[in-house]
């Protein structure tokens, strides 16, 4: 009876080790870290595993296997022998798990071999879910209720990485990352015909390093305002602003847990010409559960909180929750509420007060 019952037991378990290692030779690629994925620390490849085992039973040495959960293991017992013996007897045997090695992932989450790579697929630093001047693809339709309009917030933009320096920590990106950002801002107004009110443009240069749960961004960027034709048509009056600056920006970001992101910035423009003022800070926060979500998401929150000198270091709170897909290059879309309270975020409105209740699409990169 125990002869039967190792021989079974072994073959189900060399069944399991061929399974996994040829998933993990013939998978299409590595998996990208995407941001709040939960990293788990590499382990060394041992040169033999010694398999699961009864422990009133010599061990089976020299096999690799996977490690299984207690209830898979009791599945295989019962599929495999469950005509051979007399199941209860095992009830207070003990088993031992080994942790599961991936023999092809192990040497490349090991391997802190830093290398150059030219235009890679993903972005070590991301984008401000709640940032309303950060570059993304969206669209946010809301009530200003201080003047009672029907607007729509359109942004069209993203970031890039062109260069990287550094290694991949469990598939994590670490070292130095050079970026492109751009976007440009457009306010439609709804209740007059869908009219241009005002656009605001970026283009920026991030330097990023990373180290860990930690990475900093080192940044210049261009911002200029200008007011929409037929919003002046409408305004013969109304007096545009010069609102432009060339801006140093230094930020750092933190993961203290897999889901959560903390960050803070401040900028300094060298060059602040009419209505705007060289400092500016922001800080806030994402969270969202770490992975790639598949079909059905998963639910996120997002705040963040600006601050300009130009209104005496006021500025303005955005808030916003709802459901984000993530998928396995780390690129986001997001739907959901947003509120948003303070001076305008269309800046040749800068000193305006509003308040905005809507709903929004987002794509993140």
């Amino acid at each position: 009876m125990p002869l039967l019952y190792k021989n079974c037991c072994l073959i189900v378990i060399g069944t399991a080790w061929l399974s996994g290692a040829c998933r993990g030779i013939c998978a299409d690629g590595l998996p990208d870290w995407q941001p709040y994925r939960e990293v788990i620390s590499p382990q060394k490849i041992p040169a033999t595993v010694a398999a699961q085992y009864m422990a009133d039973a010599p061990p089976f040495t020299e096999v690799p296997v996977d490690a299984i959960s207690d209830m898979e293991l009791n599945e295989l017992r019962s599929s495999c022998c469950n005509d051979q013996f007399d199941q209860p007897t095992l009830a207070g045997e003990q088993y031992f798990e080994l942790p599961y090695v991936d023999p092809v992932l192990a040497p490349i989450a090991n391997s802190q071999v830093w290398t150059t790579e030219l235009l890679p697929v993903d972005v070590i630093w991301h984008s401000y879910w709640a940032g309303s001047k950060e570059p993304r693809i969206s669209g946010t339709v809301f009530q200003e209720t201080g003047d009672d309009l029907s607007l729509f917030d359109i942004t069209l933009g993203g970031r890039t990485s062109v260069w990287r320096y550094g290694y991949r920590q469990a598939g994590r990106p670490q070292g130095w990352e050079l970026q492109l950002e751009g976007a440009g801002m457009l306010r439609l107004n709804l209740d007059q015909n869908w009219d241009l009110e005002a656009a605001d443009f970026r283009f920026g240069v991030p330097l990023i390093y990373a180290a860990g749960n930690l990475q900093w961004k080192f940044s210049y960027y261009h911002l200029s305002s200008h007011l929409g034709d037929e919003f002046f048509v409408r305004n013969l009056g109304f007096q545009r602003i010069n609102f432009s600056r060339d801006t140093l920006v230094t930020a750092v970001s933190f993961s203290p847990l897999p889901a959560w992101r903390w960050y803070a910035e401040a900028g300094w423009a060298f060059y602040a010409d009419e209505g705007t003022d060289p400092w500016e800070f922001q800080f806030g926060l994402d969270f969202a559960q770490p992975g790639a979500t598949g079909r059905r998401g998963t639910p996120f929150v997002a705040l963040n909180a600006h601050l300009r000198e130009e209104v005496n270091f006021g500025g303005n709170l955005v808030a916003q929750a709802g459901w984000l897909w993530r998928g396995a290059s780390g690129r986001i879309i997001r739907t959901g509420l947003h509120y948003f309270n303070g001076k305008s975020n269309q800046f040749e409105f800068f000193n305006n007060s509003e308040q905005h209740i809507g709903w929004g699409l987002w794509q993140e990169y």
